[in-house]
Order: C-alpha cells, then structure tokens, then sequence
C-alpha cells in the first residue's frame, strides 16, 4: 500500500494505493456518488459504484461531512470524466478526522464572504486553492530574493526585534515594559544594519518583521509586516543601490513570472515583467504631475497615497509599472540620509510599483560630525544613540541601503486588493486575533 503526497502522481497501473484530503464535496445519484478528494496538490475523484463496492462502505462515504480528513484505498482507473483523466475505486477508508456542521464558511461554494469572516476563520479561508497559492507564490517570491542577494555578495542577518530606540525616533513604535525599562517593537533594522557596515560585512540582508503602530485601517496598512533590507558599503554613489534594487526586483519578478506559473493559474493572474532600466522621476516632477491631476501639494508635503496614484496613473500611461522618485527635500527624511549639498535635496529615494510606494531608501550619512549635527537639527539628542554613533565615530565607509515590504511588492505583482491577502494572519489597529 502507498501513501502518495501528491495525487497529480497517480497512474493507472500503480495498483492498490492510498490518498489523503480533505473531503471537498460529495454527490449521491443513488446507484453510484463521487466525493471530491482534496490535498495541497489539487483534487482526485473517488467513484463509488454501490453494486462494486458494497452498500455499508457506500453509506458510509456518502455520509461523511465535506470537509472531514480522510485517507481512502483503492484502486486507479482511467475516466474521461475528470480533470486528472483517472479516479479512485474505494476498498476501504479512514476517517481521521470529522468536520461540524454548518461549516463556518463555504471552501468552493459561490458565495460572497467578507473580509472579516475570512480571517476570523483563516484555517478554513486558506483551504482555498485561488488563497494558498497566494503563500505559496509569496514563499517563492522570498526565496527568488535570497537567490538575487547572495549571487549579488549579500550575508544574511538577524537584529534584534526589541529595541531601546526607534530607528527614526518618530511616535510610530510599539512601547513595551522590557523587565524595569521601557522598549520598543522594531520599526526598522535601520541603525544595526548601518552599524554592520563598520565592521566589514559590506553588504547584508535581512527578512523580518516590522511593526508601525499606525491608527490606519486601509486596505494598504497592517502594523505588523515582512521587510526585506539591505544595506551595502563602497558605494560611489546613490545609484549604486538602485541599480542594486533593480538587479534584485527584475530577478523576482521575472523568476515568479516563470515559476509560478501553477498558482498564477490558479488565481488568474499574469504577471507582466517591467522593462528596464527603470526611470527616474525627481519628486519635484512629481509634485507638479500631482498639482496637474488637481491635488493641490506644496513643496515638501508628502505625495500621500492620492499622490502616489496620480503619478502611477501618468506613468502607467508611457507603459512604466515601476519607477524611482528622487531628490526629496532633506527636511522631510531622517536623519540618516545625506544631504545633497548646497540644496534643499537629499540622496533619498523611492520605489513606486504601479502607484505605491513600495521601497525607501537612499545614501546615508557616513559622516560623523554630519550625522550628529543632522540628528541636532531634526530635534534628537545624540547620547539618546551611543552604540549607533559610536560605530561612526571609529570609521565607517560610505553606505547605502533600502527597506522593501515584502507584501506590498507581492499585492502589486499580483494586482491584489487587500494587504491582508497576502498576510497569513494580519495584524492591524482593530486585529490582534487570531
């Protein structure tokens, strides 16, 4: 007898076998029922002739309740009639596990449900195919990224999550009583990872999570998400680490493109892979590309995420999914980034994906007094970061780095209408369960 993981394996002529699922649905014509046999892989039809199998193992399977775990023997034969072109003749089987009734919502029924009783029963939510193939692209996605990183020189690293310090110093962290003192939840592996840079390991990288106690429920914001940094040293430039990023964004694309193409089907998506290089837009340009769509932004004030989508919309219109914005004045990013001297400027940047912001980052500054008197002029009292300044203060070279939230960069790929379908359990300002 063979246990087989996955049932697109299965042959005529592999005699007696066993397969495991779900129940997925059952119909009972009277003489003869099919169930629906559902595992990770996809869907096997177990055809039960009441005649051929006998009465009491036909009673049994057609009461099961859909949704029951079962493993089911029997033999393969060829069909015409299903989607694998085989089915299964049932010897025996093995209820393992009993599903209630009523499900708390449907798996392949056609019906509409909401947001929030999909995630308040997420375990039944992501026995959907079109759902599970949405982690199972985004765990490739992951992968494609350490594959760019590492043949790219990349050493991959892990900061701590509890912190003394935000990496902005900005009122979006999560205070948490660390023992008798006062911490914070990791906005950003921003200060470590530039520490790192003063030791050698010239470019690293790090998937983790992130928190931003932000009081935003939009469709786009969640307070806990996947970042993927990086930081490199030996930089000339800003441009450095563009080209970087857009090494390591066409890799991930174009592989998803190729490696997905199973889920992609599944969900009906295509994925298109941007042309290179991708442009650059000044965020002067953009403020007047906003100010021309009718949104009335001054310098300095954020894009926002009606700006955002103006400018999406006007690139999207040359063909351009994917674009950095540069030049931000120096005054509305933190303290780490470098001026552009004798402007108002700084060497920071955006990426935008199809109207979104999905990468900031720019070249920070490496400069020991600079930095102290950028943190001075941005309200911050330097004493209030000794072990990060003191990575400076005994050499560091120049630097670079982005931060990239893994989901937003899947929901874009994908065309996805919520941030949270791509969180197995997302975390926002009114969820914490489950």
């Amino acid at each position: 007898m063979t246990a087989l993981k996955d049932s697109s394996n299965i042959a005529v002529g592999d005699g007696i076998v066993t397969v495991n699922g779900w129940v997925q649905d059952i119909r009972n014509m009277g003489g003869i029922a099919f169930l629906q046999l559902r595992d990770r892989f996809g869907i096997i039809q177990v055809t039960m002739p009441k005649k051929k199998i006998g009465q009491e193992l036909f009673d049994e399977l057609t009461s099961l309740s859909r949704e029951s775990v079962i493993s089911v023997t029997g033999e393969v034969k060829e069909s015409n009639q299903t989607a694998l072109g085989l089915e299964l003749i049932p010897s025996e089987y093995q209820l393992h596990s009993a599903a209630g009734v009523p499900l708390p919502m449907g798996v392949i029924d056609k019906v509409n449900v909401e947001m929030d009783t999909r995630l308040n029963n997420r375990f039944m939510d992501l026995r959907k195919p079109e759902v599970k193939a949405i982690f199972e692209l985004k765990s490739m996605m992951v992968a494609l990224i350490e594959e760019a990183v590492r043949e790219n020189g990349f050493t991959q690293v892990f900061t701590p999550k509890i912190s003394a310090a935000g990496a902005e110093g900005g009122a979006e962290l999560f205070k948490i009583k660390y023992f008798d003192k006062d911490a914070f939840l990791s906005q950003s592996p921003q200060l470590y990872k530039q520490v790192l840079m003063s030791t050698g390991l010239d470019r690293v990288f790090e998937i983790a999570p992130a928190f931003r106690a932000e009081q935003s429920n939009t469709n786009r914001h969640v307070t806990e998400f996947i970042s993927f940094d990086g930081e490199m040293s030996w930089i000339q430039s800003m441009d450095d680490v563009l080209a970087m990023i857009e090494v390591i964004i066409d890799h991930v694309i174009t592989g998803l493109k190729e490696k997905g193409q199973k889920q992609l089907e599944i969900i009906g998506k295509e994925i298109v892979v941007p042309s290179r290089p991708y442009p650059k837009l000044t965020y002067s340009e953009c403020l007047k590309i906003v100010n021309d769509g009718g949104l009335p932004l001054k310098n300095g004030d954020d894009l926002g995420t009606e700006g955002e989508k103006i400018v999406g919309d006007y690139m999207a219109k040359q063909g351009k999914d994917l674009y950095f914005i540069v030049e931000y004045p120096e005054e509305a990013k933190p303290f780490y980034i470098m001026e552009k001297d004798g402007t108002e400027f700084s060497y920071a940047f955006d990426l935008d994906y199809k109207g979104q912001e999905i990468s900031s980052g720019g070249q920070r500054e490496h400069r020991y007094d600079r930095l102290v008197a950028r943190m001075e002029k941005k309200g911050l009292d330097p004493e209030d970061f000794g072990f990060y300044l003191d990575a400076f203060r005994y050499g560091m070279p120049p630097h670079g780095g982005w931060g990239i939230g893994i989901e937003r960069l899947l929901v874009k790929m994908l065309d996805l209408p919520n941030i949270r379908e791509a969180i197995l359990f997302p975390r926002d300002p009114s969820r914490l369960s489950p």
